[in-house]
């Protein structure tokens, strides 16, 4: 059975490697960098190329970051649409081109890399998703079927929708001709990835607000398979059933989370960690970017976590990075995202100091 670091934060150190970031502890071996600049920086994706491509939520733009030599450090950072109306949160790669998700629709950027300092202009792959800003804006990523993962939010807090697409995920065939829905009862998820080897389907869900401080918990979930229903708005964290709708089913009827995380943190997007850059006791964990509270008495979340796997199962959820949230509760980032490079370091978006981090494990260096 693997050791599970449960009293990681004994052994925390201020390691960042730069001066700029003494307010972060992370764990002794690995460093912390800043690797660009990018206002109000938010979703992340990989081309096979290299180059970086990062949405916005409350800018118009999409970037894209180019690292020449791969060595670690970007040498330009380009706008590569620029304009764009709706959140342009979610950004995907596939097959040369590049998908950028807006509240009601995805476009698409086709043969990217051509010439990236003269990008194509957008063009609509799909257009039918439902115009509310509220939990409107997406996270988007292809899955091992090719097809493409878009969520839908709930339009609300809490309420019941008749209309089966919102608060679900959907997908999209890889021609956007076909769409339908994967998973249902995810109020809000901004964060999915898939498994390495069995490639099932986890991700983040954002539980509800005005229950207190203390309830409910977000969730990391799992889906193995198509059509499951994860709760809401009846239940949440899978044994706390909604004071308005949670006398219609039990809580039983439901998935269950594989990790319930802090309430109210804001636990957006997810990795796995597939880095042989890493030390083997991480490899095939979860690392969770917590966005932060925005209506709890006091602060939590504004930073990155771990979950510790085996077998399937969550052992142990700790803190990996901490700091954006000082003692005296100011903010000082928000992650949002988080990406594996191919060099197998870490890269972390956050759109309130608006920076890419790099992390990078340096041990015996």
């Amino acid at each position: 059975m693997r050791y599970s670091f449960c009293l990681t934060l004994i052994f925390f150190s201020v390691l960042t490697g730069s001066a700029q970031f003494d307010y972060l502890s992370i764990p002794d071996g690995f460093k912390i960098k800043e690797y660009a600049s990018v206002p109000k920086a938010r979703s992340l994706c990989q081309s096979p190329s290299g180059v970086v491509y990062v949405g916005t939520r409350q800018g118009s733009k999409v970037h894209a970051l180019v690292d020449k030599d791969q060595n670690g450090t970007v040498d330009e950072v380009l706008v590569v649409a620029s304009g764009l109306k709706n959140m342009p949160n979610g950004v995907a790669y596939k097959d040369g081109n590049l998908y950028v998700a807006e509240v009601n629709r995805i476009l698409v950027l086709k043969d990217i890399e051509k010439d990236l300092a003269n990008p194509p202009e957008p063009e609509i792959f799909y257009d039918d998703y439902p115009d509310n800003r509220h939990h409107g804006w997406k996270y988007i990523a292809f899955g091992p079927d090719g097809w493409l993962y878009v969520p839908v939010g709930a339009p609300c807090n809490i309420c019941y929708k008749e209309n089966p697409i919102y608060s679900s995920i959907t997908r999209l065939s890889p021609d956007g001709k076909k769409r339908e829905i994967f998973a249902s009862g995810v109020r809000n998820t901004v964060g999915f990835t898939w498994h390495p080897e069995t490639r099932e389907m986890w991700f983040t869900d954002n539980g509800r607000d005005h229950l207190g401080d203390n309830a409910p918990p977000d969730e990391l979930n799992c889906a193995p398979r198509a059509n499951l229903h994860f709760g809401y708005p009846f239940c949440h964290g899978g044994d706390l059933a909604d004071p308005e709708y949670g006398d219609q089913y039990p809580c039983s009827a439901f998935e269950e989370p594989r990790q319930k995380l802090g309430p109210h943190v804001a636990s957006l997007g997810l990795k796995f960690c597939t880095s042989n850059a890493f030390p083997e006791e991480y490899q095939g964990d979860i690392f969770i970017a917590e966005h932060g509270s925005w209506n709890s008495s006091v602060p939590v979340g504004y930073r990155v976590t771990r979950v510790v796997l085996e077998n399937g199962k969550s052992v142990s959820y700790e803190p990996f990075i901490e700091g954006w949230l000082d003692e005296e509760k100011k903010v000082k980032g928000r992650p949002v995202d988080v990406l594996f490079l191919k060099d197998g370091s870490m890269l972390i978006s956050d759109d309130y100091a608006g920076k890419i981090y790099r992390v990078r494990y340096e041990k015996g260096d």
